[in-house]
């Protein structure tokens, strides 16, 4: 089994990737921290020295090989979305589940985040809500199950995923 999240930065793909690969017992892995070790550098660093293009082709390599790797739970960049053969990919190997935040609950969360470079702009909540409405279509296109953040604990979030697996039928789950 391989489960795949996807969601806005912020959304929780990471932490609640790490705590599902725990409780089914599988590796986990983020496509993000990949990508930073494949390149020896920040992803930052490597976007603002190359380019949104040259780091898409990157993150789309490593997506493809995560996605045929063994079993397990990946966690993805908030913009791995953006290219059709990726979003291909997630959807035709893994179990995507989009973790649906909304920007209003994304800026709480990360507002005195100085790390992400989409929150360094004069206002961050139109830059979430900009994002939001580009990528929201795109997240949905390629999940299986969208589930919504808003007042969540990370248990109720994992029982509902749990839930979610647990009901999919045998030949629909993805490999």
């Amino acid at each position: 089994m391989r489960v795949v999240l996807v969601g806005m930065p912020g959304s929780g793909k990471s932490t609640v990737g790490r705590s599902l690969a725990h409780r089914l017992q599988l590796p986990f892995a983020d496509s993000d921290a990949a990508i930073e070790q494949r390149l020896g550098c920040a992803i930052r660093d490597y976007f603002d020295r190359e380019g949104e293009a040259a780091f898409r082709d990157v993150e789309q390599t490593v997506i493809d090989e995560l996605t045929q790797g063994p079993p397990g739970v990946l966690a993805t960049g908030g913009g791995a979305v953006l290219w059709p053969l990726n979003r291909q990919h997630l959807h035709e190997r893994g179990t995507v589940i989009y973790l649906r935040s909304s920007p209003e609950t994304l800026f709480r969360r990360l507002r005195h985040d100085t790390k992400r470079p989409l929150l360094q702009v004069d206002d961050p909540l139109a830059r979430l809500r900009a994002l939001y409405a580009e990528r929201d279509p795109l997240y949905r296109q390629c999940a299986h199950f969208v589930l919504d953040t808003h007042g969540s604990s990370m248990s109720m979030l994992l029982g509902r995923i749990m839930m979610q697996l647990e009901l999919m039928p045998p030949g629909d789950a993805a490999p």
